[in-house]
Protein backbone atom coordinates (compact mmCIF):
# COMPACT_ATOMS: atom_id res chain seq x y z
CA UNK A 1 0.00 0.00 0.00
CA UNK A 2 1.51 3.39 -0.90
CA UNK A 3 2.70 5.33 2.23
CA UNK A 4 0.89 8.71 2.71
CA UNK A 5 2.68 11.62 1.14
CA UNK A 6 3.04 13.80 4.28
CA UNK A 7 5.47 15.40 6.86
CA UNK A 8 5.69 12.83 9.90
CA UNK A 9 3.77 15.30 11.95
CA UNK A 10 0.44 15.40 10.07
CA UNK A 11 -2.05 12.77 10.23
CA UNK A 12 -2.99 10.85 7.48
CA UNK A 13 -6.07 12.50 5.31
CA UNK A 14 -8.67 9.74 5.82
CA UNK A 15 -8.43 10.62 9.62
CA UNK A 16 -9.47 13.62 8.77
CA UNK A 17 -13.09 12.69 7.27
CA UNK A 18 -15.95 11.15 8.47
CA UNK A 19 -16.65 9.79 5.09
CA UNK A 20 -14.48 9.54 1.69
CA UNK A 21 -14.79 10.11 -2.00
CA UNK A 22 -18.80 9.11 -3.27
CA UNK A 23 -19.55 7.26 -0.13
CA UNK A 24 -19.79 11.41 1.40
CA UNK A 25 -23.19 11.59 -0.57
CA UNK A 26 -25.94 12.11 1.15
CA UNK A 27 -28.34 8.93 1.40
CA UNK A 28 -30.59 9.07 -1.84
CA UNK A 29 -33.72 8.84 1.23
CA UNK A 30 -32.56 11.44 2.90
CA UNK A 31 -31.91 13.50 -0.55
CA UNK A 32 -35.31 13.38 -0.91
CA UNK A 33 -36.69 14.25 2.12
CA UNK A 34 -34.70 17.94 1.95
CA UNK A 35 -35.31 17.98 -1.72
CA UNK A 36 -38.59 17.73 -1.62
CA UNK A 37 -39.51 21.02 -0.15
CA UNK A 38 -37.49 23.35 -2.09
CA UNK A 39 -39.98 26.02 -4.11
CA UNK A 40 -40.15 25.45 -7.83
CA UNK A 41 -38.31 27.51 -9.63
CA UNK A 42 -39.24 28.99 -13.62
CA UNK A 43 -37.59 26.56 -16.15
CA UNK A 44 -36.16 28.94 -19.40
CA UNK A 45 -36.75 27.01 -22.24
CA UNK A 46 -33.33 26.97 -23.34
CA UNK A 47 -32.66 24.62 -20.20
CA UNK A 48 -32.25 20.83 -21.81
CA UNK A 49 -31.29 19.38 -18.60
CA UNK A 50 -32.15 20.09 -14.80
CA UNK A 51 -32.78 18.55 -11.63
CA UNK A 52 -35.94 16.31 -12.85
CA UNK A 53 -34.33 13.02 -12.96
CA UNK A 54 -31.43 13.30 -11.17
CA UNK A 55 -29.20 13.42 -14.00
CA UNK A 56 -25.30 13.52 -13.94
CA UNK A 57 -25.18 17.46 -14.71
CA UNK A 58 -27.26 20.49 -16.06
CA UNK A 59 -27.59 20.94 -19.76
CA UNK A 60 -28.42 24.49 -21.11
CA UNK A 61 -28.87 25.32 -25.29
CA UNK A 62 -26.81 27.83 -26.53
CA UNK A 63 -27.39 27.56 -30.04
CA UNK A 64 -28.32 25.33 -32.45
CA UNK A 65 -25.31 23.97 -32.82
CA UNK A 66 -24.03 23.74 -29.13
CA UNK A 67 -25.27 23.47 -25.18
CA UNK A 68 -23.52 24.23 -22.51
CA UNK A 69 -22.90 21.08 -19.75
CA UNK A 70 -22.39 22.40 -16.18
CA UNK A 71 -21.81 20.06 -13.13
CA UNK A 72 -19.81 19.81 -9.94
CA UNK A 73 -18.32 17.86 -7.58
CA UNK A 74 -16.44 17.50 -4.43
CA UNK A 75 -16.09 15.46 -1.50
CA UNK A 76 -13.19 14.02 1.82
CA UNK A 77 -10.31 12.25 1.26
CA UNK A 78 -10.71 8.21 0.04
CA UNK A 79 -6.93 7.91 0.01
CA UNK A 80 -4.02 9.22 1.89
CA UNK A 81 -1.67 10.31 -0.70
CA UNK A 82 -2.85 13.84 -1.29
CA UNK A 83 -1.50 13.50 -5.19
CA UNK A 84 -3.49 10.64 -5.64
CA UNK A 85 -6.72 12.41 -3.80
CA UNK A 86 -6.51 15.36 -6.19
CA UNK A 87 -6.62 13.02 -8.83
CA UNK A 88 -9.50 10.60 -8.27
CA UNK A 89 -11.62 13.86 -7.18
CA UNK A 90 -10.85 15.63 -10.67
CA UNK A 91 -11.54 12.24 -12.68
CA UNK A 92 -14.80 12.09 -10.88
CA UNK A 93 -15.63 15.30 -11.17
CA UNK A 94 -15.23 16.11 -15.01
CA UNK A 95 -16.87 12.36 -15.64
CA UNK A 96 -19.91 13.95 -15.50
CA UNK A 97 -19.47 15.88 -18.39
CA UNK A 98 -18.36 12.62 -20.33
CA UNK A 99 -21.33 10.77 -18.95
CA UNK A 100 -23.91 14.04 -20.84
CA UNK A 101 -22.03 13.04 -23.72
CA UNK A 102 -20.11 16.40 -24.02
CA UNK A 103 -16.22 17.03 -23.93
CA UNK A 104 -14.71 19.38 -21.24
CA UNK A 105 -13.85 22.78 -21.99
CA UNK A 106 -12.80 24.17 -18.55
CA UNK A 107 -12.64 23.80 -14.58
CA UNK A 108 -13.21 25.81 -11.41
CA UNK A 109 -11.49 24.20 -8.09
CA UNK A 110 -13.30 23.97 -4.70
CA UNK A 111 -10.93 23.51 -1.87
CA UNK A 112 -11.27 23.23 2.09
CA UNK A 113 -8.33 22.31 3.76
CA UNK A 114 -7.99 22.44 7.14
CA UNK A 115 -4.70 24.82 7.03
CA UNK A 116 -3.72 24.71 10.48
CA UNK A 117 -3.61 20.96 10.70
CA UNK A 118 -2.11 19.83 6.74
CA UNK A 119 1.42 21.72 5.23
CA UNK A 120 1.19 24.19 2.55
CA UNK A 121 2.88 21.05 1.31
CA UNK A 122 0.42 18.67 1.36
CA UNK A 123 -2.37 20.40 0.41
CA UNK A 124 -0.53 22.13 -2.99
CA UNK A 125 0.23 18.33 -3.72
CA UNK A 126 -3.78 17.85 -3.59
CA UNK A 127 -4.42 20.38 -6.36
CA UNK A 128 -1.24 19.05 -8.57
CA UNK A 129 -3.23 15.88 -8.51
CA UNK A 130 -5.97 17.97 -9.82
CA UNK A 131 -4.48 19.60 -12.59
CA UNK A 132 -3.14 16.74 -13.59
CA UNK A 133 -6.31 15.25 -14.25
CA UNK A 134 -7.19 18.45 -16.12
CA UNK A 135 -4.29 18.67 -18.15
CA UNK A 136 -4.87 14.96 -19.19
CA UNK A 137 -8.34 16.28 -20.14
CA UNK A 138 -7.33 18.99 -21.81
CA UNK A 139 -8.42 21.85 -20.41
CA UNK A 140 -7.29 24.29 -18.12
CA UNK A 141 -8.19 24.79 -14.27
CA UNK A 142 -9.42 28.44 -14.84
CA UNK A 143 -10.04 29.71 -11.29
CA UNK A 144 -12.27 28.52 -8.27
CA UNK A 145 -12.34 29.43 -3.87
CA UNK A 146 -10.88 28.29 -1.25
CA UNK A 147 -12.32 28.11 2.72
CA UNK A 148 -10.59 27.25 6.02
CA UNK A 149 -11.89 23.97 6.47
CA UNK A 150 -12.57 21.08 9.58
CA UNK A 151 -12.08 18.62 7.18
CA UNK A 152 -10.27 18.45 4.05
CA UNK A 153 -12.60 18.31 0.71
CA UNK A 154 -11.44 19.51 -2.85
CA UNK A 155 -13.32 18.80 -5.98
CA UNK A 156 -14.51 20.75 -8.94
CA UNK A 157 -16.62 22.70 -11.17
CA UNK A 158 -16.51 20.60 -14.41
CA UNK A 159 -18.11 22.82 -17.93
CA UNK A 160 -18.46 20.87 -21.45
CA UNK A 161 -20.00 21.24 -24.49
CA UNK A 162 -22.15 19.37 -26.43
CA UNK A 163 -24.42 19.19 -29.94
CA UNK A 164 -27.94 19.56 -28.53
CA UNK A 165 -29.02 16.81 -30.69
CA UNK A 166 -26.14 14.39 -29.27
CA UNK A 167 -26.81 15.44 -24.91
CA UNK A 168 -27.30 11.94 -23.51
CA UNK A 169 -29.62 11.96 -20.35
CA UNK A 170 -30.29 9.05 -18.20
CA UNK A 171 -33.81 9.44 -18.47
CA UNK A 172 -34.14 7.93 -22.10
CA UNK A 173 -33.74 4.12 -22.34
CA UNK A 174 -36.15 2.28 -23.57
CA UNK A 175 -37.40 -0.95 -23.90
CA UNK A 176 -35.50 -3.78 -25.27
CA UNK A 177 -32.18 -1.75 -24.62
CA UNK A 178 -29.61 -3.38 -23.65
CA UNK A 179 -27.01 -2.27 -20.83
CA UNK A 180 -23.19 -1.81 -20.74
CA UNK A 181 -20.98 -1.24 -17.89
CA UNK A 182 -17.61 0.60 -18.24
CA UNK A 183 -15.66 -0.25 -15.50
CA UNK A 184 -15.84 -2.78 -12.67
CA UNK A 185 -17.00 -1.97 -9.50
CA UNK A 186 -16.10 -2.63 -5.43
CA UNK A 187 -13.95 1.08 -5.67
CA UNK A 188 -16.19 1.85 -1.90
CA UNK A 189 -15.37 -1.60 -1.13
CA UNK A 190 -11.48 -1.40 -1.45
CA UNK A 191 -11.27 2.05 0.58
CA UNK A 192 -12.76 0.91 3.30
CA UNK A 193 -10.40 -2.12 3.55
CA UNK A 194 -7.81 0.76 2.82
CA UNK A 195 -8.78 2.86 5.96
CA UNK A 196 -8.55 0.02 8.32
CA UNK A 197 -4.91 -1.10 6.72
CA UNK A 198 -6.16 -4.04 5.31
CA UNK A 199 -5.51 -3.17 1.35
CA UNK A 200 -2.45 -4.81 -0.66
CA UNK A 201 -0.14 -2.75 -2.42
CA UNK A 202 -1.58 -5.12 -5.72
CA UNK A 203 -5.26 -3.36 -4.45
CA UNK A 204 -4.69 -0.26 -3.69
CA UNK A 205 -2.68 0.35 -7.67
CA UNK A 206 -6.19 -1.38 -9.00
CA UNK A 207 -8.07 1.18 -7.34
CA UNK A 208 -5.90 3.97 -8.09
CA UNK A 209 -5.73 2.95 -12.00
CA UNK A 210 -9.41 2.61 -11.74
CA UNK A 211 -10.29 5.78 -10.18
CA UNK A 212 -7.90 7.96 -12.18
CA UNK A 213 -9.39 6.64 -15.39
CA UNK A 214 -11.37 9.33 -17.51
CA UNK A 215 -14.39 8.73 -19.18
CA UNK A 216 -13.50 9.73 -21.78
CA UNK A 217 -15.67 6.94 -24.44
CA UNK A 218 -18.71 9.84 -23.45
CA UNK A 219 -18.69 11.85 -26.62
CA UNK A 220 -17.99 8.79 -28.94
CA UNK A 221 -20.81 6.88 -27.04
CA UNK A 222 -22.67 10.01 -27.60
CA UNK A 223 -22.64 10.15 -31.98
CA UNK A 224 -23.85 6.03 -31.80
CA UNK A 225 -27.44 6.59 -33.15
CA UNK A 226 -28.16 3.19 -31.04
CA UNK A 227 -26.88 4.91 -27.94
CA UNK A 228 -30.44 6.23 -26.04
CA UNK A 229 -29.29 6.81 -22.03
CA UNK A 230 -25.93 7.67 -20.78
CA UNK A 231 -25.22 8.17 -16.67
CA UNK A 232 -22.21 7.03 -14.36
CA UNK A 233 -22.16 4.99 -11.58
CA UNK A 234 -21.19 6.60 -8.88
CA UNK A 235 -22.04 7.04 -4.98
CA UNK A 236 -25.36 5.65 -4.88
CA UNK A 237 -23.99 2.01 -6.45
CA UNK A 238 -25.07 0.55 -9.13
CA UNK A 239 -28.35 -0.32 -7.66
CA UNK A 240 -28.97 3.49 -6.98
CA UNK A 241 -28.07 4.73 -10.30
CA UNK A 242 -29.74 2.05 -12.39
CA UNK A 243 -33.00 2.60 -10.66
CA UNK A 244 -32.38 6.23 -11.81
CA UNK A 245 -32.29 5.62 -15.05
CA UNK A 246 -35.54 2.54 -14.73
CA UNK A 247 -37.46 6.07 -12.91
CA UNK A 248 -36.59 8.21 -15.34
CA UNK A 249 -37.58 6.23 -18.23
CA UNK A 250 -40.19 4.57 -16.48
CA UNK A 251 -39.06 1.35 -17.28
CA UNK A 252 -37.82 -1.70 -15.24
CA UNK A 253 -34.18 -2.57 -15.31
CA UNK A 254 -33.03 -5.85 -14.79
CA UNK A 255 -29.17 -6.77 -13.80
CA UNK A 256 -27.92 -10.05 -14.08
CA UNK A 257 -25.47 -10.03 -11.22
CA UNK A 258 -23.44 -12.86 -12.50
CA UNK A 259 -22.42 -11.00 -15.83
CA UNK A 260 -21.04 -8.00 -13.67
CA UNK A 261 -17.52 -6.72 -13.77
CA UNK A 262 -16.27 -7.02 -9.82
CA UNK A 263 -12.31 -5.54 -9.09
CA UNK A 264 -10.46 -8.29 -8.31
CA UNK A 265 -10.43 -9.51 -4.40
CA UNK A 266 -13.41 -6.97 -3.35
CA UNK A 267 -16.09 -9.95 -3.31
CA UNK A 268 -13.98 -11.63 -0.43
CA UNK A 269 -13.15 -8.19 1.16
CA UNK A 270 -16.77 -7.54 1.45
CA UNK A 271 -17.19 -10.79 2.82
CA UNK A 272 -14.96 -10.02 5.68
CA UNK A 273 -16.72 -7.02 6.74
CA UNK A 274 -15.06 -4.66 4.60
CA UNK A 275 -17.83 -2.12 3.46
CA UNK A 276 -18.97 1.51 3.86
CA UNK A 277 -21.69 3.03 5.61
CA UNK A 278 -22.84 4.53 2.68
CA UNK A 279 -24.04 0.93 1.04
CA UNK A 280 -26.29 0.59 4.05
CA UNK A 281 -27.66 4.17 3.72
CA UNK A 282 -28.19 3.37 0.13
CA UNK A 283 -29.98 0.32 0.22
CA UNK A 284 -32.41 2.12 2.82
CA UNK A 285 -33.19 4.83 0.65
CA UNK A 286 -33.95 2.92 -2.48
CA UNK A 287 -34.43 -0.83 -1.75
CA UNK A 288 -37.75 -0.80 -1.76
CA UNK A 289 -37.73 -0.42 -5.17
CA UNK A 290 -35.05 -3.65 -5.88
CA UNK A 291 -36.44 -7.46 -6.25
CA UNK A 292 -33.33 -9.56 -5.24
CA UNK A 293 -33.30 -13.02 -6.27
CA UNK A 294 -33.23 -16.00 -3.62
CA UNK A 295 -30.58 -16.03 -1.69
CA UNK A 296 -28.30 -13.28 -2.81
CA UNK A 297 -25.61 -12.87 -0.52
CA UNK A 298 -24.92 -10.31 1.72
CA UNK A 299 -21.50 -9.02 0.03
CA UNK A 300 -23.31 -9.29 -3.44
CA UNK A 301 -25.95 -6.76 -1.99
CA UNK A 302 -23.29 -4.79 -0.41
CA UNK A 303 -21.67 -4.67 -3.93
CA UNK A 304 -24.95 -3.73 -5.64
CA UNK A 305 -24.87 -0.75 -3.48
CA UNK A 306 -21.41 -0.04 -3.04
CA UNK A 307 -20.74 3.75 -3.37
CA UNK A 308 -18.35 4.11 -6.83
CA UNK A 309 -16.04 7.20 -6.82
CA UNK A 310 -15.43 8.03 -10.22
CA UNK A 311 -17.13 4.99 -11.39
CA UNK A 312 -17.71 3.85 -14.40
CA UNK A 313 -20.20 4.76 -17.60
CA UNK A 314 -23.92 3.26 -17.48
CA UNK A 315 -24.75 2.79 -21.33
CA UNK A 316 -28.03 2.26 -22.86
CA UNK A 317 -28.43 1.10 -26.47
CA UNK A 318 -30.11 -1.08 -28.77
CA UNK A 319 -28.81 -4.30 -29.18
CA UNK A 320 -28.18 -3.77 -32.86
CA UNK A 321 -25.38 -1.13 -31.35
CA UNK A 322 -23.76 -3.33 -28.74
CA UNK A 323 -20.78 -4.38 -31.17
CA UNK A 324 -19.91 -0.70 -31.81
CA UNK A 325 -20.43 0.26 -27.78
CA UNK A 326 -18.22 -2.58 -26.67
CA UNK A 327 -15.53 -1.09 -29.62
CA UNK A 328 -15.58 2.41 -28.13
CA UNK A 329 -14.89 1.10 -24.85
CA UNK A 330 -12.13 -1.09 -25.90
CA UNK A 331 -10.85 1.97 -28.03
CA UNK A 332 -10.66 4.23 -24.96
CA UNK A 333 -9.40 1.52 -22.64
CA UNK A 334 -11.96 -0.39 -20.77
CA UNK A 335 -10.79 -3.55 -21.58
CA UNK A 336 -13.56 -5.15 -18.30
CA UNK A 337 -16.91 -3.15 -20.04
CA UNK A 338 -19.20 -5.81 -20.03
CA UNK A 339 -23.26 -6.69 -20.51
CA UNK A 340 -24.60 -6.34 -17.32
CA UNK A 341 -28.52 -6.17 -18.21
CA UNK A 342 -31.62 -5.03 -20.18
CA UNK A 343 -34.27 -2.98 -19.76
CA UNK A 344 -38.28 -3.95 -19.86
CA UNK A 345 -41.47 -2.26 -20.04
CA UNK A 346 -42.40 -1.73 -16.92
CA UNK A 347 -46.21 -3.65 -16.15
CA UNK A 348 -47.03 -1.44 -12.74
CA UNK A 349 -43.74 0.66 -11.71
CA UNK A 350 -40.41 1.54 -12.39
CA UNK A 351 -37.94 -0.68 -10.53
CA UNK A 352 -34.92 -2.42 -10.36
CA UNK A 353 -34.55 -6.47 -10.87
CA UNK A 354 -31.79 -8.11 -9.82
CA UNK A 355 -31.33 -11.68 -11.39
CA UNK A 356 -28.29 -14.30 -11.32
CA UNK A 357 -27.64 -15.71 -14.95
Amino acid sequence: MNAPDKTPTEPRLTSLSHGGGCGCKIAPGVLSEILKGTAAMPIPKELMVGIETADDAAVYKLNDEQALIATTDFFMPIVDDPHDFGRIAATNAISDVYAMGGRPILALALVGMPINVLSTATIGRVLEGGASVCREAGIPIAGGHTIDSVEAIYGLVALGLVHPGRVKRNADAKPGDLLVLGKPLGVGVMSAALKKGELDAAGYARMIESTTKLNTAGPDLAELPGVHALTDVTGFGLAGHALELARGARCIVQIDWSAVPLHDGVRALAGQGFVTGASGRNWGGYGADVSLPPGFAAEDQALLTDPQTSGGLLVSCTPAELDNVLAVFHRHGFARAAVVGRVLDASDKPQLAVVQG
